[in-house]
C-alpha cells in the first residue's frame, strides 16, 4: 500500500501540506482533487521521488513498478510509434539484448534475451502500441510520422499512449482527458476500467471521475481528506460538512434555490424526448451537489445580449472547408438554440466552427447573418492571442474605452480577478486564468450567440461549475464542442453530428452516442476483415434532412408568440413571488403585531391575499399555454 503518515510538506514559502495522511491500498482507483496550486502535483512527485517530505514518513512497495504522464512535450525525431514503444522499457531491454546477442554471436545470450523478449510479450507489442495510439485518436498513416510533427496537444496525447503502454502496478495521470476530443476519452475511460493495477487521478471532469474512481482524496487546508465513493459521492458528503456552519448553509441555501428555480422552469418546457429527459436528471443531481460549492469564488454571467435577431444565421445547401476536406449542411441558428457538437477528431466541427464565425467563407452555397447577430467565441487560440504584456483591466479598457474603471474592476471580479489581480499582468497568469480572461472578455461583450470549444480545458472545478451555471441562465444560442460529458448535459438541448462529411441532427443523448460509436466501430472492423456490416450505423433520420430543416425552422418560428407569452408569464410570476417573499419576510416581525401597528397588518395581509390570488391565476394561465404548446407542437409537426 502507500502511506503517507503526518507528511509536511513546503515548496518556497508557500506550505501545501503539514501533519497530512492518507492509505492508498492495492487495486484503488483514486482521484486526487482540490484546488489549483494545493499540492496535488506535487503530491505526485513526491510519490514518484522527484520530492521528498520535510516531516513525516512516506511508505510504497519497493517493488511496485509505476508508470506515469509526462507533461512536458517532446520535440523527438522518433516516430510516434516507436515513442510509444519506449514506454514499455522491459520490452526496449529485450529488444535490444536479442540485438547484442545475434551481432556478437552470443547463442546462450541470444537464448535469454529471446525467454525475456516473449516474457514481455515484445510479440504483442506492436500492435498494442497500435492500438492505444487508434484509441487515442491517430490515424494508421500518423504513426510513423515523427513526434516533432505534431502539435503540443497531440504530442501529449504521446505521452499519455506512453505511459499507457509501460507495465506497472501504479499509474499516475495528471489530466488525462486535457485536449482529447469526447471519442478518445470514452476509449481511454473503458481502457482504465479494465486497468488491474493502482490508479491516482487528477481530473477536473467529473463524469470521468464519477465512472472511474473508487475513492477521492481531497487537497484541503493542507490536509488531504479521504472519502470513500466516486466524485459525486465526494460531494455530497462535502456539503454536509460545509453546512453545518452557518455561513455555509445561509449561502447554501440560496444556491440550492437557484438551481430548483431553474429545474422548475426546464422542466414544464421539456419535452417528453430522451435527450430533455436526462438533462432534467442532470440538473435535479446539480441541485444536491451545488452545496459542495458554497465556498466559490467565482459567480459569473453572460449579460443578455441588446438586439437580437431571428434567425440568428442560416446555411443554405452549404459546401464548407478546403480543397481535401467537404462538408454538406443546410441549418438554421435561433435564439433559443442550444447544440452540442459531436463527431471524430478531423471530422469537421472546428471547420464548422470557423465557417460559423466567418474565418471562413463558404465554397458553395448561401450563408445568411441576421442583422443583430453578434458572437462570442471561445478557442484555445483566444488564449494565445491575449496580450501577455497587459493586464485584465487594460484588455477590458480595449474593448470599452469610457468604460468606467469601477464598474470594470466589479465585472472582473465576478471572474476571479479581485483587488491587484485585475492590474497583474497577463504572462504571469495560469492556463486557468487566461482561460478565464478569455471568457470575462467574451462576456462583457454580450454576444446573442455563444460558440464554445472545449471552453474546459484548463479550468479547475469551481470554474467548470460557475461556466455551467453561466451557460445555463444565458439568454441566447449555445454551440458547444466539449470532451466534458458534465458540461454537455446540462447545458443543451439537442447535438447535431460531424460524420461522413454531413452534418446533421443527431436523435439521441450522449449515452445514444457512446453506444452509435461502438457499432461505428464494429461495423469498420467488419469492413477491414470482408465482413458484413453487422447493423446500419447511419445517422437517423435518413431522409430528405434539407426539407426536415426547413420544416423544423417553421415550426419554431410558428410557436414563437406562444412561447412569448409563456416567458411574460413566467416573468410576471418571479415578481409575484418575490413579492410575497416580502410580505412574509414582513410577518415575521414581531413588531407588526403590536396594536399600534393595526392598520399596516390590515394592510399587509390584504396584500398578502392578493397576491395569492394573482399567483394562482398566473399559475392556471401559464399552465393552459403549456399545454397548447403541447398541442401546437403535435399538430405542427403532424402536417
Amino acid at each position: 500500500m502507500i502511506q503517507l503518515t503526518n507528511i509536511s510538506l513546503q515548496r518556497g514559502i508557500k506550505v501545501l501540506f503539514e501533519d497530512a495522511n492518507l492509505t492508498i491500498n492495492p487495486g484503488q482507483k483514486v482521484g486526487l482533487v482540490g484546488a489549483n496550486g494545493a499540492g496535488k502535483s506535487s503530491l505526485f512527485k513526491m510519490i514518484l521521488g522527484e520530492l521528498h517530505p520535510d516531516q513525516g514518513e512516506f511508505q510504497r512497495p519497493n517493488h511496485w513498478r509505476m508508470a506515469h504522464m509526462a507533461q512536458e512535450v517532446s520535440n523527438s525525431d522518433r516516430s510516434a510509434l516507436d515513442y510509444v514503444l519506449d514506454g514499455d522499457e522491459t520490452f526496449r531491454a529485450a529488444e535490444q539484448a536479442i540485438q547484442h546477442a545475434e551481432e556478437n554471436h552470443l547463442t546462450d545470450q541470444l537464448a535469454h534475451a529471446h525467454a525475456a523478449y516473449e516474457q514481455a510479450d515484445g510479440y504483442t507489442a506492436k500492435s498494442r502500441a497500435e492500438q492505444l495510439l487508434a484509441g487515442l485518436g491517430f490515424k494508421q498513416q500518423e504513426m510513423n510520422e515523427p513526434v516533432s510533427s505534431f502539435s503540443g496537444g497531440w504530442r501529449l496525447r504521446l505521452n499519455l499512449a506512453q505511459a499507457l503502454m509501460c507495465p506497472s502496478d501504479l499509474l499516475l495521470l495528471d489530466e488525462p482527458t486535457n485536449h482529447l476530443d469526447l471519442d478518445a476519452v470514452f476509449w481511454l475511460e473503458q481502457w482504465l476500467k479494465a486497468y488491474p493495477g493502482t490508479l491516482i487521478l487528477i481530473s477536473h471532469d467529473r463524469d470521468f471521475l464519477d465512472s472511474l474512481v473508487t475513492h477521492i482524496a481531497h487537497v484541503d487546508q493542507q490536509k488531504l481528506i479521504s472519502y470513500k465513493g466516486n466524485y459525486s459521492s465526494f460531494e455530497q458528503a462535502r456539503a454536509e460538512k460545509l453546512a453545518q456552519q452557518q455561513a455555509s448553509f445561509e449561502k447554501q441555501q440560496r444556491e440550492i434555490a437557484h438551481m430548483e428555480s431553474f429545474i422548475r422552469r426546464f422542466k414544464a418546457k421539456a419535452s417528453k424526448a430522451k435527450q430533455a429527459q436526462s438533462r432534467v436528471k442532470a440538473l435535479e443531481r446539480m441541485s444536491v451537489i451545488a452545496p459542495a460549492h458554497v465556498d466559490t469564488q467565482f459567480s459569473f454571467e453572460f449579460p443578455k445580449a441588446d438586439k437580437t435577431s431571428s434567425p440568428l444565421l442560416s446555411i443554405e445547401d452549404g459546401e464548407i472547408g478546403y480543397n481535401t476536406t467537404l462538408l454538406t449542411t443546410s441549418c438554421t441558428l435561433l435564439p433559443d438554440m442550444r447544440i452540442g457538437l459531436l463527431g471524430a477528431n478531423g471530422a469537421g466541427k472546428s471547420t464548422f466552427i470557423k465557417t460559423l464565425v466567418g474565418d471562413l467563407p463558404l465554397r458553395a452555397g448561401k450563408v445568411t447573418q441576421g442583422m443583430h447577430l453578434y458572437v462570442g467565441y471561445f478557442a484555445q487560440h483566444q488564449l494565445e492571442a491575449l496580450d501577455l504584456s497587459s493586464t485584465p483591466l487594460i484588455h477590458v479598457q480595449r474593448i470599452s474605452p469610457t468604460a468606467s474603471e469601477q464598474s470594470i474592476r466589479d465585472f472582473l471580479g465576478r471572474f476571479g480577478f479581485n483587488g491587484e489581480r485585475a492590474t497583474d499582468v497577463v504572462k504571469l497568469f495560469s492556463g486557468g486564468e487566461k482561460a478565464r480572461l478569455a471568457l470575462a472578455l467574451i462576456a462583457w461583450q454580450k454576444p446573442n450567440l455563444l460558440i464554445m470549444d472545449e471552453p474546459t480545458n484548463h479550468l479547475d472545478m469551481e470554474s467548470r461549475f460557475a461556466l455551467t451555471v453561466a451557460l445555463q441562465e444565458f439568454e441566447g444560442a449555445i454551440i458547444v464542442v466539449s470532451h466534458d460529458r458534465h458540461l454537455l448535459k446540462n447545458t443543451v438541448d439537442e447535438f447535431w453530428l460531424v460524420h461522413d462529411q454531413k452534418i446533421e441532427p443527431f436523435q439521441g443523448d450522449l449515452d445514444d452516442y457512446h453506444n452509435w460509436l461502438k457499432t461505428l466501430k464494429k461495423s469498420n472492423t467488419a469492413a477491414q476483415n470482408g465482413e458484413s456490416s453487422p447493423e446500419n450505423t447511419s445517422v437517423k433520420p435518413a431522409v430528405d434532412k434539407k426539407a426536415q430543416r426547413k420544416r423544423e425552422a417553421e415550426i419554431r418560428n410558428a410557436l414563437q408568440p406562444i412561447k412569448k407569452k409563456i416567458a411574460q408569464l413566467e416573468s410576471r410570476m418571479e415578481k409575484v413571488e418575490a413579492s410575497l417573499s416580502s410580505i412574509n419576510d414582513q410577518l415575521n416581525d414581531t413588531e407588526l403585531y403590536n396594536e399600534s401597528c393595526k392598520t399596516k397588518l390590515t394592510e399587509v395581509l390584504q396584500r398578502q391575499s392578493e397576491l395569492k390570488q394573482e399567483s394562482e391565476m398566473l399559475e392556471m394561465d401559464w399552465l393552459e399555454l403549456q399545454e397548447a404548446l403541447e398541442q401546437q407542437e403535435t399538430e405542427l409537426r403532424e402536417l
